[in-house]
């Protein structure tokens, strides 16, 4: 029987790619921009807040060498995204990899919120990331490869009570993923999900000490605590990377065991 030898590649090295991470500038973002930089790609954050973008971006590469530049656009605003992302292209030469994890939560029971607080919610999460990918499509489809890599949520997988606009949207992040993802596959555009679990972003802050949070978030996970920031680094690695190549449309949870149950 003939030994099989897998080639020495090096499978999670980024080196001289370039990756766009929208909301890239604090919490998941940045923990993922940071992650991608850690293995060599070159980053771009697009954030509505420009000052605080230019600050990651100079601390990125302070810590990693890379080259890492901050734009300024709205990601519910096509028109500006698409200028951010040609401006991209002209400065960088290319765009291998976007994660798009711009994205909002406004929590209470249905009856207390407004239609126009879950047309928000669904506009920066939703149309916000249908916008985006729509941007770098054209470019990864002349370049022959690309890797899209979206922030679905546990909360697009199973229910939570209150959160309605939240769940709806990242509901729908989920069938885009899968949609947009056979959609592109033959054109060697790899897009698929990460759907975290209960993380300690500035999200979720405000309800880390509730009873809620304890009893049935934090208190329902496999490991009984929060997810630290740079955990969420080895799935976003492994997905942007040749490590992912024959993953399609798929959900990567990394919550802590909280689905598991």
């Amino acid at each position: 029987m003939t030994e099989t030898r897998l080639p020495g590649i090096k499978l999670f090295d980024l080196t001289d790619r370039c990756a766009l991470i929208t909301g890239g500038s604090k919490g998941l973002g940045y923990a993922m921009a940071a992650g991608l930089a850690s293995a060599g790609a070159n980053i771009t954050l697009l954030n509505r807040n420009l000052e605080e973008g230019e600050a990651a971006a100079e601390q990125l590469h302070k810590d990693y060498g890379i080259k890492a530049k901050a734009y300024a656009a709205n990601v519910t605003n096509l028109k500006e995204v698409e200028k951010t992302v040609n401006a991209i292209i002209d400065e960088f030469g290319r765009l291998d990899i976007l994660i798009n994890s711009a994205g909002i939560n406004i929590r209470g029971a249905i009856d207390e919120l407004t239609s126009d607080e879950f047309s928000q919610v669904m506009k920066v999460n939703v149309d916000g990331t249908w916008n985006v990918s729509r941007a770098v499509t054209p470019h990864m489809k002349k370049q022959g490869n690309g890797r899209i890599i979206n922030m679905a949520s546990t909360l697009g997988l199973v229910g939570l009570a209150n959160r309605t606009p939240y769940a709806t949207s990242k509901g729908a992040v989920v069938q885009m993923t899968r949609a947009l993802g056979l959609e592109l596959a033959p054109f060697n555009i790899n897009v698929n999900a990460i759907c975290p679990g209960p993380f300690l972003t500035e999200m979720n802050i405000p309800i880390a000490n509730t009873p809620e949070a304890k009893n049935f978030i934090v208190g329902a996970t496999a490991l009984a605590r929060w997810g630290e920031l740079p955990e969420i680094q080895g799935a976003a690695l492994f997905l942007a990377s040749d490590a992912g190549s024959y993953m399609v449309g798929s959900m990567l949870t990394v919550d802590g065991g909280w689905t598991a149950r």
